[in-house]
């Protein structure tokens, strides 16, 4: 028997024909992900996905688990519902409509060599589904990219989990090359320069610039999680890329989930507070996610905006995320080609 003839069975696990080249590179675009319709239902099934991530939620399990399904998904489901609904358009799922437009935009930066895919932490389409159609394709090298900029386990880390648990599955894995994040990015940096650049030529210097990272926990900074850290990094690149006071400039956290101390300062305590200081015009804008979602579109852009214009505030102005603006497409291609 022939070298080559023993390599005929690896070979018809890709089920395609040599009729043309190969593409043996995959790309895989993860963001959070979101329920499959605005409604009590999906919701429910969603945060249980979420909220049953170890990475998540640090609380013993069997105690998590009766607090979960015997308080929170009785009671949160039909809140958050009603919120999503509120953002929802015509495409759907802000977030997976503009993940879609990401992933298009990127397949055609990188051409017909490079495959590829989206997957979402939880809900659809899943990290699962989209390796299995690699698999599929016959890709023998994954490039897996969090669309999360800042490092931080309960995103990025448990993106890797999901990525590992399915391939734990596959008798013949491929190359894996896995990006934690991309916090200094010259071009990621500049993108987020320029979007705030555009809204203070069209709107004015604010008093002030709030730079609102999705919240965690203050215990997972304690025990060494570095998320912080880059927060406070992407907030001083871009304050220096743009010549901005530092002063000018604040770090706060938002979406606090329960009663644990979160990393501080607050973005809704500090809107309450401003005001009573003097600062009444502001602007904030949200580093930490790649795309528009209800975090940003109802809890920043809405309900962050009736806190500072209640507490005295007079002008509240949201810069949108930056979503599949070219340049941050091209920022994403970058990170990507670096690994290519």
């Amino acid at each position: 028997m022939t070298y080559s003839t023993l390599q005929q069975p690896a070979d018809a696990l890709f089920h395609r024909k040599e009729t043309a080249p190969r593409v043996t590179t995959g790309v895989l675009l993860v963001n959070l992900g979101t329920p499959d319709a605005p409604t009590t239902p999906s919701v429910r099934t969603y945060l249980a996905e979420f909220l049953s991530d170890p990475r998540v939620i640090e609380i013993p399990p069997l105690t998590w688990k009766l607090i979960l399904h015997g308080i929170i998904l009785r009671v949160r489901p039909k809140k958050s519902a009603a919120l999503y609904k509120s953002i929802w358009s015509d495409e759907g799922s802000p977030l997976l409509a503009i993940s879609q437009r990401q992933q298009a935009a990127i397949q055609q930066e990188l051409g017909s060599d490079v495959s590829v895919k989206l997957g979402m932490r939880y809900g659809n389409p899943s990290i699962a589904s989209a390796l299995r159609e690699f698999r599929e394709a016959g890709i023998r090298r994954i490039i897996v990219l969090p669309l999360y900029p800042q490092y931080a386990a309960p995103t990025t880390g448990s993106v890797f989990d999901a990525v590992a648990r399915e391939l734990m599955t596959w008798r013949w894995v491929p190359s894996v090359d896995f990006i934690n994040g991309y916090t200094d990015n010259p071009l990621y940096i500049d993108s987020l320069a320029q979007s705030i650049k555009e809204h203070i030529d069209a709107q004015g210097l604010p008093q002030k610039i709030l730079f609102s990272y999705h919240g965690m926990p203050k215990r997972n900074l304690e025990l060494g999680d570095p998320y912080y850290c880059f927060c406070m990094k992407t907030t001083r690149l871009v304050a220096e890329k743009l010549g901005l006071d530092k002063d000018l400039c604040l770090s706060t956290f938002q979406s606090r989930f329960g009663y644990a101390e979160w990393l501080q300062p607050y973005t809704d305590k500090t809107l309450e507070a401003l005001p009573a200081q003097g600062i009444k015009q502001i602007a904030i804008v949200s580093p930490a996610f790649s795309a528009d979602c209800l975090e940003t579109l109802e809890e920043l852009a809405e309900q962050n905006r009736e806190i500072f214009l209640h507490h005295g505030g007079e002008s509240y102005h949201y810069i949108p995320a930056l979503n599949d603006r070219p340049d941050h497409i091209s920022a994403l291609v970058d990170i990507i080609r670096q690994k290519l």
